[in-house]
C-alpha cells in the first residue's frame, strides 16, 4: 500500500520570533510535492509561523498539549487553543517529555486521546533507551508505549507513529537502516494485532533518531519507514529540505 511520506520538523526549544518566521518561509518555499511536510514550533511562535506558512502546503504542528479542554491549569495549552491557531498535528510522548520532564505513560495516553478526539493528527512517539536496547527489551518497550493508544484511535489517517531510539537523539549516533526497519516492521505488526492489518498498513511510521541529509535516503528506502521526525537538522531550511527530498 502506498503511503504518502510525512517529514516533520521538531524545533524543540529553539528559535526566536524572527528566526522562526524566516525558517518557516524557507521551508515553505522549498517544500516539494509528493511529501507531506510539517513543522512543530514552540507554542509562543505558533501564530507567527502559521501566518508565515499561509498559502503553502506545509502543516503547522505543536510539540505538546494538555489533555483537559479548559480550566484552572496554569501554563497549559488545550487542543482547542491549538486548533484556533491553525495547528494540524501534535506530538505526544516525545522521549524528552517522558525521560527529561518525567511524563508518565498514563499522562502520555491522556494527551494522545485528547489530540485525536480534538481532530488533530497525532504523532505518537515511541522508543527505547540505550540500557533497554542493550538488555534486549526494545520491542517490549515499544509495545508498552503503543498500548497507550488502545481504545483511542479509530481512523488510521489520524495517527502517525514516530520511532525514536532515545540513544540516537542528539547524540550523533544513529540506528542502522536495518535496525530501524526491524523496529518499524514490528510496530506495524503490533498495530495489526491491536487493530487490524488494514489499519496498520495505512498508518505512517516516521523515524526519529538523528536523521540527517547524509543518512536520510537509506532510512527512507526501508519498506516500513514512511518519513521522519527531525530535530536538529530541521533548524536550517537546506538540511531539512534535503531530508524531505530524500523521502520523495
Amino acid at each position: 500500500m502506498a503511503r504518502t511520506p510525512f517529514v516533520a520538523g521538531n524545533w524543540k526549544m529553539n528559535t526566536n520570533k524572527a528566526s522562526a518566521i524566516e525558517l518557516a518561509k524557507g521551508v515553505a518555499k522549498g517544500a516539494p510535492a509528493g511529501v507531506q511536510v510539517g513543522v512543530a514550533t514552540p507554542f509562543v511562535y505558533l501564530d507567527a509561523v502559521g501566518q508565515a506558512l499561509a498559502g503553502s502546503k506545509v502543516q503547522l504542528g505543536a510539540q505538546d498539549v494538555y489533555f483537559e479542554k479548559s480550566g484552572a491549569f496554569t501554563g497549559e495549552i488545550s487542543v482547542e487553543m491549538l486548533k484556533d491557531l491553525g495547528v494540524a498535528f501534535c506530538l505526544a510522548g516525545h522521549s524528552e517529555r517522558r525521560h527529561v520532564l518525567g511524563e508518565s505513560s498514563e499522562l502520555v495516553g491522556q494527551k494522545a486521546r485528547a489530540i485525536v478526539a480534538g481532530g488533530l493528527t497525532l504523532i505518537h512517539c515511541v522508543g527505547e533507551k540505550l540500557e533497554q536496547r542493550d538488555a534486549g527489551h526494545t520491542l517490549n518497550v515499544v509495545q508498552s508505549q503503543l498500548e497507550e493508544l488502545r481504545g483511542s484511535v479509530e481512523d488510521p489517517n489520524s495517527l502517525v507513529i514516530a520511532y525514536e531510539p532515545v540513544w540516537a537523539i542528539g547524540t550523533g549516533r544513529n540506528a542502522t537502516d536495518q535496525q530501524a526497519q526491524e523496529v518499524h516492521a514490528y510496530i506495524r505488526e503490533a498495530m495489526g494485532r491491536m487493530w487490524n492489518p488494514d489499519f496498520a498498513n495505512r498508518v505512517r511510521i516516521q523515524y526519529g533518531g538523528s536523521m540527517k541529509p547524509d543518512n536520510a535516503a537509506g532510512l527512507m528506502a526501508q519498506r516500513d519507514v514512511d518519513g521522519g521526525l527531525i530535530g536538529g537538522a530541521s533548524l536550517k531550511p537546506d538540511s531539512f529540505l534535503a531530508i524531505v527530498n530524500a523521502a520523495k
